[in-house]
């Protein structure tokens, strides 16, 4: 199980982990809020499998690599973790769009500074995709 510490800023699987990033704006489920949702999930699909490690993600299909592609975004990289919430309040995860992926922004590693995913090193976000599978179980707490 992938476990996100909220309060601590990490994502924890088996032995590895490594700072993240959560919402900004802290947690919550309300569509448009740039808040993390809380609870249990499942990793629904897998996007970005062989991609170069700085493909720049639009709808979840890549544009290019990051600088070039990116515009001065906020961009989502390398490879992307899309959530399904197993709970009745997260439910709607999946149509927020709320993913583990890889960020640009490495400097705020390990403070609150998305829009409601949870971001991760372009590395490290390889690292993670290369060991789960659809339907591994993510744990997102406060």
């Amino acid at each position: 199980m992938i476990e996100v510490s909220v309060s601590q800023q990490t994502l924890r699987y088996a032995e590895l982990c490594f700072a993240c990033s959560t919402g900004r704006a802290g947690v919550g489920t309300e569509p448009g809020s740039g808040r993390t949702p809380t609870g249990l999930f499942e990793v629904c699909s897998m996007h970005g499998e062989n991609a170069p490690l700085m493909t720049v993600f639009r709808g979840r299909l890549p544009v290019g690599t990051y600088p070039a592609a990116a515009q001065g975004e906020d961009a989502i990289l390398t490879r992307i973790l899309a959530l399904h919430g197993l709970e009745p309040h997260n439910a709607n995860t999946r149509s927020r769009y709320i993913y583990i992926h890889g960020t640009n922004d490495t400097d705020l590693l390990g403070t609150p500074a998305s829009h409601g995913c949870v971001r991760l090193a372009p590395q490290d976000m390889r690292t993670l995709f290369d060991r789960v599978r659809i339907g591994t179980r993510v744990q997102i707490r406060e």
